[in-house]
């Protein structure tokens, strides 16, 4: 069974139910992956979402990515990539995929520059990130377009436009 903890560390701006925004998010991106029985598991699948600030994401991208400099959106997978096939069938009582962690300042600066709403950029930036901990990467043209697409995909899903429109 998939759980999404949500932790509001500071108060975000869009007057959302964060906790069920998170969770359609996660959701709807793993329903587009090979991993899609993880949600309805034996055991408990747990995501967490912390909504922060600059400074916090800072000091993590810093401290774990060496870039001292705030980001949107970071992910930590907590289980390797080449394991998550079999997690379905884990007889394993609970199962952390990670933690996803968004920058509120950064997030809404980037919602303005694309004249979008926040919650909609943030929902976008959870969908990255939980593609991110099930291994999805942009490291190069294929593997970030076959991401992009799966975003996409997942967005429509729950009614938001695609955030690449304007690239192509």
């Amino acid at each position: 069974m998939l759980v999404v903890e949500t932790h509001e560390a500071t108060p975000w701006p869009d007057p959302l139910d964060w906790e069920t925004r998170a969770a359609e998010a996660v959701a709807a991106a793993l329903a587009l992956t090979p991993y899609a029985a993880l949600a309805n598991a034996a055991p408990l699948v747990e995501v967490a979402v912390r909504l922060s600030d600059d400074a916090e994401v800072q000091t993590l991208n810093r401290d774990f990515r060496g870039k001292d400099k705030p980001t949107n959106v970071l992910s930590f997978p907590q289980v390797q990539a080449d394991l998550l096939e079999g997690l379905a069938n884990s007889d394993d009582g609970e199962i952390l995929l990670g933690d996803i962690v968004l920058a509120r300042e950064t997030c809404a600066r980037e919602a303005g520059e694309k004249a979008i709403s926040t919650g909609d950029h943030a929902t976008h930036l959870i969908v990255h990130g939980t593609l991110h901990l099930l291994g999805y990467d942009h490291g190069d043209d294929a593997s970030a377009g076959a991401m992009e697409a799966l975003e996409v995909k997942a967005l429509a899903s729950l009614g938001i436009a695609n955030p690449y429109a304007d690239q192509d």
